[in-house]
Order: C-alpha cells, then structure tokens, then sequence
C-alpha cells in the first residue's frame, strides 16, 4: 500500500513540475552532454570518405567535468545522431544531416523511455533546407518541437509538434518579411520560442517563433554586426544574447567577444568577455552557469578542448573535456555539446 501511494505521488503531474521548477531554479542534477571520440582521439583516417568511426555521446558532471555515463541510441540504431534541444530532462534527437521526413524522438535518459513523433501528413515536397528545435513552453506547459523547411524557391514552411498530443500543425501565416531571399545561421530556443540568426543581403536580424501563440517577430542587429564569421545566438542571465567576436582587443595578448542582451524588443550592449587569445580559439555559446563556452580545435587529432570564461575574473578554465570536430564537403559544423537539467528519475512525459 505504501508503494503504490508513493508510486501515485511521485507519478503526478503536480509533483513531477514541482521537482523540476525546484531544480532548475538551484541548477540542480546538471550534465554536459558532449559528443566525442570513444578514446577522445581520432583513431581513423579524416581523409578516408570510407573510414569512418563511431562517435559517442556521454554525461559529464557540471561540476567536475568527470565522464559520468555513456549514452547509446533509444532505438539502438547504430547510425550517428544529433541533439535538437533539451529540457527538464528530456532530449529530441535525431539525424545528423535533417530531411523533411527524418525521425524525431523525444528521449529521457534517466528512465530510458522514448517517443517517435508521428509522421507529418502536411509535408508533400521536399525541402532543401530543415531546421528543428525543441523546448518546454512555460506559458502553454507543454513541450513543443518546431520544424522549419525552406524549399529552393524560398517557400517557408513551419510546423509545431506537442508532446501533450503527440501532433504537429502546420503553421499556415508566414509574415511577408520571411517571403524572400535569406540564409539560415546558428539558433536557439528558449520559454518556448525558436530563434534564428538570418541574413537578408547585408542585413542581419534575429527571426523568433512563438510555438505557443504561433506568433513570428523580427529583431533587427546591432549594426556593428555585419558578418556570420564568430556569431553565436544563446542565453546569458535569462535573456537572448547575441555574441560576436568581429573586433580586436585593445588589450595585449588578450581577446574579446562582443555581448548583446534583449530587452524589451531592444539590443543592449553589455561588456565584452575578454580572456587571453589564442588562435584556433572558437566560441560556441554561454554556459548554463552565464559563462563564455570556447573551444582550442586540434585539427590532426580531431578533437577540440573545452574551456569556460568567467565574465567577471576573465579567468579560463580548462575543463579537461574533449569534443569532436566534424566536416562534411569541408564545411565544418560543430553540434558536440548540450546541457541537461534535472536529469532525475521522472518520467516527465
């Protein structure tokens, strides 16, 4: 009897958002999870289109950055994935190069259960470009995954999955200033809306979708962002931020990266994070703790250390973490880190 009043409880939809609020709000049962080599070092010949290793993915403590657990495909399908997003535990992944008609699972770790989402019967053509996302929408409590497709003729599509009900709808109104000519930069999600970095001509802003109200809206860059080189779209303190490291230091030996913060429909420009330069130093987000994440690529060995910037200190931090480089047809894309928060034994479907 008393299993199964524990068993009730802790399976209740109030209990399980009040673990979860609890944990997020105290930062608590966080991991990095990177994608790496099984022995951190390539092992196979980059040169060789018919050598091809296994990658993994793996749990690292927030804290430590000591490797926790490896994690293996729900499905048990062999083939490399990528992460989408994830939140309150659960993760979307699914391939590395995204087709219109490509599986989606949502996944949570901890109890090992996983969701396909169903087959989009809205999709008839096919599409030269897809982007997919996915989050937890405060505003609606749901968990929404967005898909964008763009066909070569700049036709738009937008379609929203709901884990509540296991469905996508096609968003049907596309405001008229994404009907035209633009290229597709680096994203993010956050509260429930996707954001994505465009370029239209010389022009750069951030489009955001709202996967709750449905709503697009445009937020114009700053002006002394006038190239992709270095841009990353992520969130410092709760707030979309845009990082850009375009400029030179006028400190010695020192770099910097530009920071920018949305606030009320508004670009504000905050201090810059500086830290020591090095060459092949890439920036490549804001950690979970508001720190500058950054990796030193090693290009022969095919991996790239991990290091974190305090914004205050200017300290660097090591983390002692190595990420995989990929290419494919030598254009680099580098999809090797995530964070997962409240990775807790709930099964928060």
């Amino acid at each position: 009897c008393t299993c199964k009043s524990w068993s009730d409880l802790i399976g209740s939809s109030g209990f399980v958002s009040t673990h979860l609020h609890r944990n997020v709000t105290k930062h608590a049962h966080v991991y990095l999870l990177c994608l790496h080599h099984p022995n951190f070092e390539r092992q196979n010949d980059n040169d060789d289109p018919y050598d091809i290793e296994e990658l993994q993915w793996s749990l690292f403590s927030n804290g430590t950055f000591v490797q926790f657990s490896n994690l293996s495909h729900p499905s048990e399908n062999t083939e490399h994935y990528r992460i989408y997003g994830s939140s309150n535990g659960l993760v979307c992944i699914s391939d590395e190069i995204l087709n219109f008609d490509s599986p989606i699972h949502i996944w949570n770790p901890s109890v090992r259960k996983f969701r396909t989402t169903p087959t989009s019967t809205n999709i008839n053509i096919k599409f030269s470009y897809v982007a997919l996302q996915f989050g937890f929408h405060p505003g609606v409590d749901d968990y929404k995954a967005v898909r964008m497709m763009r066909t070569n003729k700049n036709a738009l599509a937008v379609e929203v999955y709901s884990l509540r009900t296991d469905s996508w709808k096609m968003i049907e109104a596309i405001p008229p200033w994404l009907k035209c000519t633009w290229k597709n930069h680096k994203d993010t999600f956050f509260n429930g809306v996707a954001y994505h970095i465009i370029e239209k001509g010389p022009i750069f802003s951030i489009m955001s979708f709202d996967s709750g109200s449905e709503e697009f809206e445009e937020f114009i860059a700053p002006d002394a962002i006038c190239g992709p080189w270095g841009l990353c779209i992520d969130i410092y303190k709760g707030q979309i931020c845009l990082l850009c490291r375009y400029y030179g230091c006028e400190e010695d030996g020192m770099e910097k990266v530009d920071l920018w913060v949305l606030q009320e429909k508004r670009w504000k420009q905050l201090c810059p994070f500086i830290f020591p330069w090095d060459e092949w130093n890439v920036t490549i987000g804001i950690s979970i703790d508001d720190e500058l994440l950054m990796e030193i690529r090693d290009f022969d060995k095919g991996v790239a250390d991990l290091y974190l910037c305090n914004y205050e200190s200017k300290e660097v931090l090591k983390t002692g973490i190595k990420l995989a480089v990929m290419k494919y047809d030598e254009i680099e894309f580098f999809f090797a880190i995530t964070y997962i928060q409240s990775l807790v034994l709930l099964n928060n479907y």
